[in-house]
């Protein structure tokens, strides 16, 4: 089926073609986008903002791979299956942590500097939900800044890849027979290309990252606005499990007025021996769980809520005390820094911590090989999903499962293009913009969402909350389309594009989790407090309707 919904834009004012286009510029997109150039193909990466801007870059813990001594792939597969809460895809799982040890050495390869023992061993460490020491890091807490170092470099000597950056990437291009041949971007500033464009390409692959911007409070950057679960819905694929979004317990609290990016503190922290405390200096998760603080995320961070409810507060805190001056400037020096900012010293005070919007377990979904539900369009990462995550990541999956799945797609894209079954595309650019176009809400909706979003469906939802949610959402639909009619549309940039895809991202959250009548990972449901696996363990796959592009959640088995 053709493109049946897109953003109001201008009529691209120039066309660039490539053999796949890359959208993304974290550990999965480029790794895609090395891959495929093994394979004789052209790569075109487009990036938000700069290269090494993304998401990746912000990862602190590390990368999860059974690579220690006594460590196999079926223990991290045990792992992974309990902390999903019974919706893993079992073989997606096994896909991964069988690929992941080997998929990381390669990435060694490249030339990612990890932390070394004294024997020259990779130096592991545990995090939350994980039996094993299996978490591999850099740089102490600067994981992803290194990944991201490494595979930049390699992607710049490259010659066979372009790069288009700063570039928001708007709707997909499909030819006569529905299939992805390319899409439409803007890009921010002056330059070869710059303004509203057309990219041709025989294959598209989606590597946006995440959606944490749609709260109030994340830990994501500012250009994670789920553009790429947007642009996907918009051209009709299924997505799935968005309901599931994480909550990373451990988030340095700046007050209650704190909107936007917040800075991490590492589940690594709690893994090398650091305490949660109330006020009073209580552990409160010991006896909630076998692993204490280093339960699954989920389990954490409604107990940190629950105790905050409890003792009338806003954050709980972090005792890293014990550690010593040392421990924190060789082990965690960026979380030492960021707290030291913010006027926290955790060599000598308690950091204040509460949960934010972390990670998106489900998205665009997909196969083993990375396919979304519309031919030729690809999608690894954090905007997918693979079916890995569950109702809940294990800690450290996500740079793996990026790593893991960029290879497949670039080893499907291979096969494709030896058996000559990647032919170019023929695409006719005005004909795709005379789909739906979606009007387009004021630049201001974007904090209006985030607002609704946080007070209806953060940690705690319930029918009532997530209505409300619901209600609001639609009436700056209401308002967007009444602009319209009074013919005062909303200027077409950068602002409003990304409003319109929080708010299309916004309300196909929520009809998931109002569809969803359970609490299961990190959907917590205040009206519905208990796991029921005989109605819920299952799969909720989110459309928009034809006609009026409204998100709708329906049940299916994966």
């Amino acid at each position: 089926m053709p493109v049946s919904h897109r953003l109001t834009a201008p009529a691209p004012g120039w066309t660039s073609t490539t053999d796949v286009v890359v959208v993304g510029s974290g550990v999965a997109g480029l790794t895609v986008a090395l891959n495929v150039r093994k394979a004789g193909l052209r790569a075109t990466v487009v990036t938000k903002a700069m290269l090494d801007d993304g998401s990746t870059r912000w990862a602190q813990g590390g990368i999860a791979a059974a690579l220690g001594e006594g460590d196999t792939p079926e223990q991290h597969l045990d792992d992974t299956l309990v902390a999903g809460a019974g919706l893993c895809d079992t073989e997606a799982v096994r896909t991964l942590v069988t690929e992941g040890p080997d998929a990381v050495r390669r990435l060694i390869g490249v030339g990612a500097a990890f932390d070394l023992d004294a024997e020259g061993g990779i130096l592991l460490t545990r995090e939350g939900g994980h039996h094993r020491r299996r978490i591999a890091h850099a740089g102490g807490d600067a994981t992803g800044a290194e990944i991201s170092r490494a595979l930049v470099a390699a992607v710049r000597d490259d010659p066979g890849i372009e790069l288009i950056q700063h570039a928001l990437v708007l709707d997909l291009l499909t030819d006569s027979e529905g299939r992805a041949a390319g899409l439409t971007l803007h890009v921010m500033g002056e330059g070869r290309l710059d303004g509203v464009g057309a990219i041709k390409a025989r294959a598209v692959v989606l590597a946006t990252g995440g959606m944490g911007q749609v709260f109030s409070a994340t830990t994501n950057p500012a250009v994670s606005t789920g553009d790429g679960v947007a642009l996907a819905l918009r051209a009709g694929a299924e997505v799935t499990d968005l309901e599931f979004v994480q909550f990373h317990p451990t988030v340095l609290w700046l007050g209650p007025e704190a909107e936007g990016q917040q800075p991490l503190v590492s589940e690594a922290v709690r893994g090398e021996g650091a305490y949660l405390v109330d006020a009073d200096g209580n552990r409160f998760m010991v006896g909630q769980h076998e692993l204490n603080e280093l339960a699954p995320r989920d389990i954490v961070a409604k107990a940190i809520t629950r105790q905050m409810q409890l003792k009338g507060t806003e954050h709980m805190y972090l005792d890293g005390r014990h550690f010593g001056a040392e421990m924190w400037e060789t082990r965690f020096p960026t979380i030492l820094a960021s707290c030291r900012t913010h006027g926290i010293d955790p060599v000598t005070e308690l950091i204040p911590v509460a949960p934010a919007a972390h990670y998106a377990s489900g998205g665009v979904r997909t196969d083993l090989r990375g396919r979304t539900t519309v031919p030729g369009l690809y999608a690894c990462g954090e905007v997918a999903c693979t079916g890995v995550h569950g109702a809940n990541r294990l800690a450290s999956n996500s740079l793996l499962e990026g790593l893991v799945f960029a290879e497949r797609i670039a080893a499907d894209l291979d096969e494709l293009h030896r058996a000559g079954e990647l032919p170019e595309r023929t695409v006719d650019v005005a004909a795709a913009r005379a789909a739906h176009a979606v009007p387009l809400p004021a630049p201001e909706a974007r904090a209006e969402i985030q607002r609704l979003m946080s007070r209806g469906a953060g940690v705690l939802r319930s029918a009532e909350s997530m209505a409300k949610a619901a209600t609001g959402l639609a009436g700056l639909a209401e308002q967007a389309r009444a602009h319209v009619a009074e013919d005062k549309p909303a200027d077409p940039r950068v602002e409003t594009w990304e409003a319109a895809n929080l708010h299309l991202v916004a309300s196909a959250l929520v009809a998931a989790a109002a569809r969803r009548e359970e609490t299961r990972g990190c959907h917590w449901r205040e009206d519905f407090p208990e796991r029921d696996d005989a109605a819920w363990q299952r799969h909720l796959v989110t459309t928009l309707t034809p006609d009026t592009g409204t998100p709708v959640a329906a049940s299916a088995d994966r």
